[in-house]
């Protein structure tokens, strides 16, 4: 029997932005959600049929998964990757968060023909609301950067949303042209 989830940011809908690029993958893809918290996006996409893995450093938010998709606790910013190299997903998922030295590996963990679907706060945010750290605040095309060179984009928005809070954003899909590359799809 899985837990009963109380937590109102696992109930949350998920970001449209998630659902939309989502949408097209296909089915039982391999998604990784990375600093995934209680699970909001690994619920959303486990309940569509994908394979999810979640990695996050909170043990007991990922302690309400089990069952759901296979969790990794990690500090990822403290730490080492937790991913044997060379351990590629249809999907890489972020949302709400931004490390910039893990950009390496979460480009590096798109399996060709797979997808980067990330959307973090960006600058202008500090107007309206938390975070207003700039440390976490993306600057303008800063995901474009991130990715040139390494993913074609397909999806791209930087700027202001009204829902469901009032935020400055930025958002990327961008895939890894297949070809080209050997990698082994991960699973736990």
């Amino acid at each position: 029997m899985l837990p009963v989830v109380t937590d109102p940011h696992t109930l949350a809908a998920p970001s449209p932005w998630v659902a939309r690029w989502a949408a097209g993958l296909p089915a039982g893809a391999s998604v990784l959600d990375v600093a995934c918290g209680s699970g909001r996006h690994v619920r959303w996409l486990a309940d569509r049929g994908f394979r999810v893995t979640g990695i996050d450093r909170d043990a007991a938010a990922l302690s309400g998964l089990s069952g759901v998709a296979t969790t990794l606790v990690a500090d990822i910013e403290g730490g080492p990757w937790p991913l044997p190299a060379g351990a590629v997903f249809d999907a890489v998922v972020v949302t709400n968060y931004l490390y910039r030295p893990l950009w390496p590996q979460l480009l590096a963990a798109v399996a060709p023909g797979g997808r980067l679907i990330y959307e973090t706060f960006a600058v202008g945010n500090e107007t309206v609301g938390k975070p207003s750290n700039p440390a976490f605040l993306l600057a303008p095309g800063e995901l474009l950067d991130a990715v040139r060179g390494r993913l074609r984009v397909i999806a791209y928005e930087d700027g202001f949303v009204a829902s469901p809070k009032n935020a400055y954003v930025q958002r990327i899909c961008a895939v890894r042209e297949p070809g080209g590359v050997t990698a082994v799809r991960y699973a736990l």
